[in-house]
């Protein structure tokens, strides 16, 4: 379930107190009177057994004799009791419950939602504090208050955060359209509550306190849907979880760590931050700030130790002061005192008047690195800090907004600061903490290109050889291997591409370890090989640069007898002998995957070698991976700034960097039974990349697989290519790189088609709605495009297709739309039944549309493909049009 009959929820007409008492400090006295005292204009009924009345209202003592079906109903009696209430409300008609109950059995919290799930009575809960709606006066909680009206969400599973947080905001007159207490969640869950709050008119930012999350794709595909309207804030407890599980894997011991949330927060395009406080200052920056997308920053102060400490805050964040351009120095030389700084902390000196601190903004704006200013002001007794303010406000008007102001002081910046909150400017306290808010802008900028990005399960380039790889996985299953020897794991490297060194197996006799090497060419590198010993370092498994037979004998032998000693239990298969890879300047790194309890398949990437552990330089990104999210996943590592030119150190080749962990990433989505990979080390230089060694854990059931990914992959299997017309054409899932082609298709749309397709006509497109319309969400919407090569050999967008599906999947809207030259030729059928195949597949019940009556072409291709015509009312320019498909008539 997902948003139905949630507007029962949080805005009723008519809610019931199931528990409802006079006796003071209990739950049910507490949210009558809440609700009562917060001025509901509904009918607010109680229910108690004991009572004939309360605060002049007539008590019913059962369901049944409630003076009207109540629309909400909030449950405040003992756990034994809900099953069965929530059984009668349902029955009822009741669309939706608060149960605040604690207390609930699995088996009672089982038959509470077996009796709500047939009638699609929504419940909250149960042992939750409740909800609020200021501007609808529903306070149906038992908080200590009700939060102030205002435009930002509050969703949290910690029922006493959420009294704190209301005491906290209260406090500073911070308003709220929705506070919601989830509790143990058993029915409406973070994704359901990011559904709703993405289309609320009324939240214009979502705020989330998360301590689990369960249904990892449901949670996904909503937080992504939301993040695209507006900013999504997130705190999540447990960044520093101690006794992670022991490992076999580097990359296995990080699963279910905090680096995989992180992970999942970056790619749905949220914004992680540290504390309660932190959650308002993200949303009031990306309020105000959103559409700035400078990366660099300029201070600008009255005082060279404010400078001083806002450039250590950049440092400290890693956000990079800008450089000032000669033109930009030359023009600050004219307007400042020739004992100003000369550099970034621009130090305008303490003296200053208001007209200096004008001028010299106006010499910033000039350059490119003023994209952002962070102004920075000490109280003087030269200039009344407001009136200062005052000259700066004309600035608010500036798009994008360039300004952060930092008001340093107390009762004499006070005006200042308020001058600044009113004119729509931000104004922070600290210099440390106005540069942690430019860099939660950054970070969420970051996070808002990885949402964009919709990259394909299998990885670009050469096909890799799946089937190979899929019999090294099935001969070692058949045989009861769990992991797979260091041979085989590089033979399923190699079949994805992944160069690897050469390696030989050999009994576990000194001899043939010797020929071996002979065979292959000295140097060499000779490992253990035991099932039972994974990391053969730790046992004196490995011996390296051995020049010549005697040594590899030498050092075979006692490596049998360390093996031996230290690991009696370990059976020793044999060896195996490995070319010694020498690259001056290769950098040491790791590329793993394991599967996360939570959201399945990862893939890790860091700085390798035998003390992968102690560097614990590594990040955590959620498959599948194209090139621009593997390049985001290497930045997030301190071995990233290695892998650059440096000294006489070329740079290495990130392109077969990104290769690898795309080609990872494929594994991934390929081999179902893929449970954990190492690859360390990956060397990688200018050269390209190569593995010397490698792990693989298998599971005997799936586990891994492009349908258990948190992210749901481009679906390259519905691409489609056809004759049309004596044209070769291609229909496929819309991409985002297809913005600027798509953008020429409409442009090229005739103006009537246009008001056709959406009811009125303009011939301008915002960037951010383009992008809304090739970045999307394939688990919810589906668009197809027609195209084929134009006149000069490129691509051209013919015709689109579209249905956007509710987050229950029983209804799709669609629309289509074809080039205004090419209509009537039959490429809008063409669209239309691959979008209805497609939603077949998907299990979506209806799809519907809404079709102007003079648009009789569109009206007769819905008729003839099935659709059925209603109409609206009499007089109605509109018709609704629908076609139940194969899910809804299989019932």
């Amino acid at each position: 379930m997902s948003i139905r009959n949630l507007d029962s929820l949080f805005s009723p007409i008519s809610v019931a107190v199931i528990g409802a008492s006079d006796r003071p400090g209990r739950v049910g006295s507490t949210v009558w009177r809440n609700l009562r005292r917060a001025g509901f204009g509904g009918a607010l009924m109680p229910l108690n057994r004991r009572l004939s009345q309360l605060d002049g209202c007539t008590v019913a003592r059962s369901v049944a004799e409630l003076p009207q079906v109540p629309e909400l109903a909030v449950i405040c009696t003992p756990p034994a009791s809900v099953p069965g209430l929530v059984a009668e409300l349902a029955a009822a008609g009741t669309r939706a419950a608060v149960v605040l109950t604690a207390g609930l059995g699995d088996d009672e919290r089982r038959a509470m939602l077996q009796a709500a799930r047939p009638h699609l009575l929504r419940v909250l809960g149960p042992n939750c504090i409740g909800l609020q709606v200021p501007a609808a006066g529903l306070d149906a909680s038992f908080a200590h208050a009700c939060a102030l009206d205002g435009e930002l969400a509050f969703v949290s599973q910690s029922g006493a955060l959420v009294t704190a947080m209301l005491d906290w905001a209260r406090g500073r007159g911070i308003g709220f359209s929705k506070v919601v207490s989830l509790g143990e969640h058993a029915d409406v869950d973070f994704g359901d509550m990011l559904d709703y709050l993405a289309s609320d008119p009324a939240t214009r930012a979502i705020l989330l306190y998360i301590e689990s999350v369960e249904s990892s794709r449901k949670f996904m595909s909503a937080a992504r849907a939301a993040a695209r309207n507006k900013p999504v804030i997130v705190v999540k407890s447990g960044r520093t979880a101690q006794g992670q599980r022991a490992a076999a894997s580097h990359t296995g011991a990080l699963a279910g760590s905090d680096l995989v949330f992180d992970a999942a927060i970056r790619r749905a395009g949220m914004l992680r931050v540290d504390t309660l406080q932190e959650l308002f200052m993200a949303a009031e920056t990306l309020a105000r700030w959103r559409e700035n997308k400078a990366q660099r920053l300029v201070v600008l102060t009255n005082g060279g130790g404010a400078g001083v400490m806002a450039a250590d805050a950049a440092a400290s964040a890693g956000i990079e002061l800008a450089e000032l351009q000669p033109e930009t120095r030359s023009r600050l030389d004219e307007v400042l005192p020739t004992n100003w700084s000369g550099g970034n902390p621009i130090d305008i000196i303490g003296d200053a008047p208001v007209d200096r601190y004008l001028r010299t903004i106006e010499a910033l704006r000039a350059d490119p690195a003023g994209q952002a200013i962070l102004f920075v002001h000490a109280p003087t007794a030269i200039v009344p800090a407001d009136d200062i303010a005052r000259a700066l406000v004309p600035l608010a008007a500036a798009r994008p907004p360039y300004l952060l102001g930092c008001w340093l002081g107390g009762p004499a910046v006070d005006a200042a600061r308020r001058t600044f909150h009113e004119s729509g400017l931000t104004a922070y306290a600290t210099p440390e903490e106005a540069v942690r808010a430019f860099a939660m802008l950054v970070d969420y900028r970051r996070n808002q290109e990885q949402l964009m990005e919709a990259p394909a399960a299998a990885a670009p380039g050469p096909a890799a050889d799946v089937a190979a790889a899929q019999v090294v996985v099935e001969r070692a299953l058949a045989e009861g291997c769990e992991w797979l020897s260091e041979p085989q794991a590089k033979a399923v490297l190699a079949a994805y591409g992944i160069a690897v060194a050469t390696t030989r197996t050999v009994p576990a006799d000194a001899d043939a370890a010797a020929l071996a090497a002979r065979q292959i060419g000295f140097p060499v590198a000779l490992k253990v090989l035991s099932p039972q010993i994974s990391h053969k370092s730790d046992v004196g498994g490995v011996a390296l640069d051995l020049e010549d037979e005697a040594a590899v004998r030498a050092a075979a032998t006692a490596m049998a007898a360390r093996v031996q000693r230290r690991r009696p239990d370990a059976v020793l298969q044999g060896y195996t002998v490995q070319s010694m890879v020498r690259r001056a300047h290769a950098r040491e790194l790791i590329v793993g995957a394991s599967i996360d309890p939570v959201f399945g398949p990862v893939i890790l990437f860091g700085q390798g070698g035998v003390a992968v552990e102690v560097l614990a330089d590594r990040a955590i990104g959620l498959p599948p991976l194209n090139a621009p999210l593997a390049r985001a996943l290497v930045a997030r590592t301190r071995v990233a700034r290695l892998l650059g030119a440096y000294r006489d150190v070329p740079a290495a080749d990130l392109d077969s960097l990104t290769g690898v962990l795309a080609a990872v990433s494929q594994m991934l989505a390929d081999l179902p039974h893929l449970a954990e990979l190492d690859v360390n080390p990956l060397l990688v230089d200018a050269s390209g990349a190569i593995a010397l060694d490698a792990r693989i854990r298998l599971s005997a059931r799936p586990v891994a697989g492009a349908e258990r990914f948190a992210v749901v992959p481009y679906p390259a299997h519905w691409v489609e290519q056809l004759s049309w017309q004596g044209r070769s054409l291609t229909l496929r899932p819309i991409r985002p790189e297809d913005e600027a082609q798509h953008l020429e298709f409409l442009t090229q749309l005739d103006p009537e088609d246009i008001r056709m397709r959406i009811f009125y006509s303009r011939r301008t497109i915002e960037r951010s709605e383009l992008a809304r319309l090739t970045q999307i969400d394939y688990a919810r919407e589906i668009a197809f495009v027609a195209v084929a090569p134009g006149p000069d050999g490129r691509e051209q967008t013919l015709g689109v297709a579209r249905a956007v599906i509710d987050p229950d999947n029983q209804d799709a809207e669609f629309g289509v739309i074809v080039r205004s030259e090419l209509k009537g030729g039959g490429l809008g059928e063409l669209l239309m039944r691959k979008l209805i195949r497609t939603l077949d597949a998907h299990g979506t019940r209806r799809l519907v549309g809404t079709v102007l009556v003079e648009n009789a072409r569109m009206l007769q291709l819905a008729q003839d493909l099935g659709f059925t015509v209603h109409r609206v009312v009499p007089g109605s320019d509109t018709r609704d049009i629908e076609l139940p498909l194969a899910a809804a008539r299989a019932d």
